[in-house]
């Protein structure tokens, strides 16, 4: 009975296909066609490595398909590689091994990826070569002829591009072989060592090209062209440069509009609510509390979705590779490298994944500072923070006829996160023995970036941002008002009704330890909130200040109760700190160090105290 159980159960549990390959190889556009985007995010059993999973449609049988980190070999050097070799192996423990694993390599370099695809066959496991980006191969005049490289290595050869679908339903036809085919067979595999060296294994690899692939002669090309540029040690930071600060000029410039008109109609609503509702708790509560709090994070919304927005662009169009290559020798001045440079990128976004992405480091000591250096990159929570502060207290003005003044102020903001990881980095590293580790990245080729993938990135991101709003956001939301509100002012009352509220009791608590930053008890009790999310620290400020109509209603709140200094004091303290929860939790999950925590957590906190305290100081003698 127990073993026809145990059959019945197999038979019911989906078959499990997994993608592996070279980073930026395609793999996660081939997951996106294959699974309709409709990916399940979660992390690998007793690790922080990103799990992402989705159905495959059209099949005959149920079947789930795996996205593993990329790797360019089964011989690991970093954590992220181990976990992707573990899963194929089926060493990682409530995860079954995959019945089909599908090898996605990228035709314009067939030389890298087959290294990997001859080590995985040496595993005797069903095995599907994809032959991505063929478009682009055929584009630089290169041949392959699939039908003998399959036979040749002895798997299917299926050619794709995942870009706009092409191959996706031959791929689909040979996984549905596979899927009546299915053994059931779960046991862990064994990786034994090296049965030949890398020397041999390319030149097996560069006999299979001699006899499978035409390749032209090397001309100029219009991609070389461009990188002779984009990839020039001076010329090259030049255009980097250049490309930021049009991105946060633009961020501030273009978003305007939209900006706007999310705040008037908060403002709208607010004031429709004020005006049918009678006075009493649940307007105060609707009004200040819901529509202040929530009202006031949302307003941001077009700003983040174009800083989003030119980072999906430039990751598509192969620009952010070359980025980290053109970056390795000044980042190694520092003690770090251009491995380091996507995980300080996607920090910009948010630093818990920013942090993950550490594990594609095989330097212990060069990870350990970027985890440290992560959260000084000013991450998407911060912006709503910085735009409220700018927009109230910075002129719109046009600087030499280009320039917006705002965002240059923004381009600042970010700017000094930057410098004050390279210090801190630099003087980390200077404390431990250097050790090098080369760096190794593929290449992509330059292409347009695809409206689609920039669509489902986009609306990856926004989807995130709402869900906060929905729940963290609103939730604090309701929590400030309801402190902000109670206890009530008593009859003979000479201050404001907040300030004897809970709220104004914690502020007033904490403002002398704030004071010589210039902060009054009201910023004080936007801190608090911020430690989940800081951009919750908008939705407090309206919520004390109680302002109700938006943007620009909290902005003139603010520049009226504000001297500039305290505002720039502010803007500093932000610049660094209050690092929020779920980044110091990860941390510590990433460090397993309870020492490591503490240093990441108080250092912040002191240096954004001594920033505050400066800009403070500094800025009230230039303006008094």
């Amino acid at each position: 009975m127990s073993q026809i159980k145990a059959n019945i159960d197999a038979d019911k549990a989906p078959l499990s296909f997994a993608l592996i390959g070279n980073p930026n190889g395609g793999k996660t556009s081939l997951f996106n066609r294959l699974t309709g985007a409709r990916a399940k995010v979660a992390n690998y059993p007793g690790v922080t490595v990103e799990r992402r999973s989705g159905m495959i449609n059209g099949l005959s049988k149920k079947a789930e398909l795996l996205d593993l980190p990329g790797t360019y070999s089964l011989f690991v050097t970093s954590p992220d590689e181990q976990v992707a070799r573990d899963f194929i192996l089926g060493n990682i423990r409530g995860e079954a091994r995959p019945d089909v694993l599908i090898a996605v390599v990228d035709a314009t370099n067939l030389r890298l990826g087959l290294r990997l695809v001859m080590e995985l066959r040496s595993l005797n496991r069903p095995l599907i070569l994809a032959l991505n980006q063929m478009d682009t191969a055929r584009s630089r005049g290169i041949s392959i002829d699939t039908a003998s490289l399959s036979k040749d290595i002895g798997i299917p050869v299926i050619e794709t591009i995942a870009v706009n679908s092409h191959g996706v339903d031959a791929l689909k036809h040979q996984l549905n072989q596979y899927a009546h085919e299915q053994t059931g067979d779960a046991q862990a595999l064994a990786l034994s060592d090296r049965q030949e060296s890398v020397e041999a294994l390319y030149d097996k690899i560069a006999s299979l090209i001699r006899s499978h692939v035409i390749q032209p002669a090397q001309t100029p090309r219009w991609q070389d062209r461009l990188d002779q540029v984009a990839m020039h040690p001076v010329l090259g930071l030049v255009v980097l440069f250049t490309i930021l600060l049009v991105v946060f000029q633009a961020v501030f410039a273009w978003a305007t509009p939209a900006v706007d008109a999310i705040d008037a109609g908060f403002g709208m609503l607010g004031d429709l609510l004020t005006y049918i509702l009678p006075v009493g708790i649940l307007r105060d509560f609707l009004v200040n509390g819901i529509i202040a709090g929530v009202g006031g994070v949302i307003v941001f919304l077009p700003q983040i979705i174009l800083l989003f927005l030119f980072i999906l662009l430039l990751e598509d169009s192969g620009y952010l590779t070359r980025a980290a290559f053109l970056l390795d020798r000044p980042m190694r001045g520092l003690g770090l490298s251009g491995r380091s440079f996507i995980p300080l990128l996607s920090s910009f976004a948010c630093a818990v994944p920013g942090i993950m992405a550490t594990r594609t480091i095989s330097d212990p000591r060069e990870r350990f500072i970027t985890i440290m250096v992560a959260p000084l990159m000013t991450c998407s929570a911060r912006l709503p923070v910085y735009a409220l502060i700018i927009g109230a207290f910075i002129p719109r003005k046009t600087i030499a006829g280009v320039f917006n003044l705002q965002g240059l102020t923004l381009f600042g903001l970010y700017f000094a996160g930057v410098a004050s990881a390279s210090l801190v980095a630099w003087i980390m590293r200077r404390r431990q023995a250097r050790e090098e580790f080369p760096l190794l990245l593929e290449l992509p080729s330059y292409r347009w970036p695809m409206a689609y993938h920039v669509f489902i990135g986009l609306r990856e991101r926004v989807w995130i941002f709402m869900r906060r709003v929905g729940t963290i956001i609103l939730s604090l939301s309701v929590i400030l008002w309801f402190l902000a509100s109670y206890p009530g002012a008593p009859v003979d009352a000479t201050r404001s009704a907040i300030e004897y509220s809970f709220a104004g009791m914690l502020g007033n608590w904490m403002q002398p330890f704030f004071a010589p930053l210039g902060f009054n008890w009201q910023m004080c009790i936007a801190l608090i909130p911020s430690m989940a999310a800081r951009e919750v620290a908008v939705s407090a400020l309206a919520t004390v200040y109680a302002v109700a109509g938006g943007d620009h209603a909290l902005g003139s709140a603010l520049y009226s109760s504000w001297s500039l200094p305290v505002a720039f004091a502010y803007l500093a303290w932000f610049v660094y700190a209050p690092q929020c929860i779920a980044t110091i939790a990860v941390v510590r999950r990433e460090t397993n160090s309870v020492k490591s925590t503490a240093l990441f957590t108080f250092y912040l906190f002191g240096l954004a105290y001594f920033a505050a305290w400066a800009t403070y100081q500094i800025s009230a003698l230039l303006t008094y």
